[in-house]
């Protein structure tokens, strides 16, 4: 018995000092020195616009299992935008939207095998859509630098528009004419760089979102369709990449 009392007390001293330094080290305090500096000061109004333009023609085109396409396609969007900074580096405004995409294919045809193939011609179709979008932004400085930075974009989008299909000529003539509604909610991350003290010019990319849209289509008059449609997306998308000049005044 005495023998273990010893042993006790011997191990007790031992435990004591490791004990109060554990303690010791629990109320030191931490810092990760992090410094915030005003990259966008309050009371700051933002204001810029993208623009975007994409034309193709085909001719005798061939890809995979589409062959003998010849036809040609573009896509106008123009976005302009308006904020407001509320708090430092913090910022809320809209965006106004219109997209036009006009195609037309003269000739294709998709084969499949040497017996399944199908044919298409004298396809033509036109699309206008109109959105408008609630945008929160928190800007980050990277370092002290007050030229290049980073900010992380809230986007809820909602819009609508109408497109026109027509498919053959004269007896063969078919159309189908189309009204949308769509309504998106994103995250998109991008970077900044200011070219003097009241432009900038800015890239962003759309990394998560979810969406939804409905589409009524009338077929020659006669048949109506619905189709609903929703997605959800956590990757990068590189699709969704835009490019815009932007003004601080």
């Amino acid at each position: 018995m005495r023998y273990l009392t010893i042993v006790l007390l011997s191990v007790m001293t031992l435990l004591l000092p490791m004990t109060a330094v554990g303690q010791e080290e629990e109320i030191l305090p931490f810092s990760r020195d992090l410094e915030r500096i005003s990259f966008i000061p309050r009371g700051q109004w933002i204001t810029g616009v993208s623009v975007s333009y994409a034309q193709s023609n085909q001719d005798n085109y061939q890809f995979f299992i589409v062959e003998d396409i010849s036809g040609d396609v573009y896509t106008f969007k123009v976005s302009p935008m308006a904020m407001y900074a509320f708090r430092d580096n913090m910022a809320v405004g809209f965006k106004l939207g219109y997209q036009r995409t006009k195609g037309s294919m003269d000739s294709g045809s998709v084969k499949l095998d040497s017996e399944t193939s199908y044919d298409a011609d004298h396809l033509y179709s036109i699309t206008s859509n109109f959105y408008g979008t609630a945008v929160f932004r928190n800007y980050i400085s990277l370092g002290n630098s007050m030229r290049f930075g980073l900010f992380n974009e809230v986007q809820l989008e909602l819009g609508g528009g109408q497109s026109k299909i027509q498919n053959g000529t004269g007896v063969d003539l078919t159309g189908t004419y189309q009204r949308n509604f769509t309504l998106n909610i994103g995250l998109a991350p991008g970077a900044m760089m200011f070219l003097n003290d009241y432009s900038a010019i800015e890239v962003n990319v759309g990394v998560l979102g979810f969406g939804y849209s409905h589409t009524r289509a009338t077929t020659d008059q006669v048949y109506v369709s619905h189709r609903n449609y929703s997605h959800a997306n956590f990757k990068i998308n590189l699709f969704s990449i835009s490019f815009g000049v932007v003004f601080y005044l």
